[in-house]
């Protein structure tokens, strides 16, 4: 009997995992939510995921268009004018 219960534990614990993580991809595959406004002579189209603000593409009325790219969690940003270098987000799914 012990061994029934603790094999279908196993098999519930392991059934979780696996819908955790296949949700946990999910987010963190998910589509940017892009924002554009207008900024007195420039354009700003601001990239989330998850409501995490990673990069702003700023078009300029004069010029060439430039990216500030999220280097942290707190806010700050790095001019990247070349979106190939562009750092994509990475969050901890799990830790233990």
């Amino acid at each position: 009997m012990i061994r029934i219960l603790g094999r279908a534990l196993a098999v519930t614990g392991l059934a979780l995992l696996i819908s955790q993580t296949a949700v946990a991809q999910e987010a963190v595959t998910a589509e940017p939510d892009v924002v554009i406004r207008q900024e007195g002579d420039r354009t700003v189209e601001e990239y989330r995921v998850n409501g995490f603000l990673y990069a702003i593409k700023v078009i300029p009325q004069a010029g060439p268009p430039y990216f500030l790219v999220a280097v942290d969690d707190e806010g700050n940003f790095m001019r990247s004018d070349q979106p190939e270098g562009m750092r994509i987000p990475s969050w901890k799914i799990f830790e233990w």
